[in-house]
């Protein structure tokens, strides 16, 4: 099995982001790239779904960092879902749980997504 396998897939125009296994520093790129996929194909709403995340180390955080400001900028935004309780914890000691929205499970995150529009 890979170091990590990515899965996206559109749930009423809302991009889902499935990564599974680690984002570190020999798979970073792929994630990136994944992010930047979508952002050039104007999809500015993702959700990603750590469900099968075991780890993200600062360069994974350093991507989706480097992608929030244009992804606001046309209107979007990133949240994540049913995150482990180490990958939360990382999330969590770095600030990202007050600059992104974290829900306990994908349904929590669609209807949040909903009631938005």
């Amino acid at each position: 099995m890979a170091d990590l396998s990515i899965q996206v897939r559109d749930m009423d125009g809302i991009a889902v982001m499935q990564p599974e296994g680690f984002i570190n520093a020999h798979t970073v790129r792929q994630f990136e790239s994944a992010l930047e996929d979508l952002v050039q194909s104007g999809r500015f709403t993702i959700l990603m779904d750590c469900q099968g995340l075991s780890y993200i180390s600062s360069a994974g955080l350093g991507a989706i960092m480097g992608l929030i400001e244009p992804i606001r900028e046309n209107g979007g935004d990133i949240l994540l879902c049913n995150l482990q309780r180490n990958v939360y914890s990382i999330f969590d000691t770095l600030g990202f749980t007050q600059l992104y929205r974290v829900f306990g499970s994908r349904e929590e995150a669609l209807q949040a997504l909903a009631g938005k529009a």
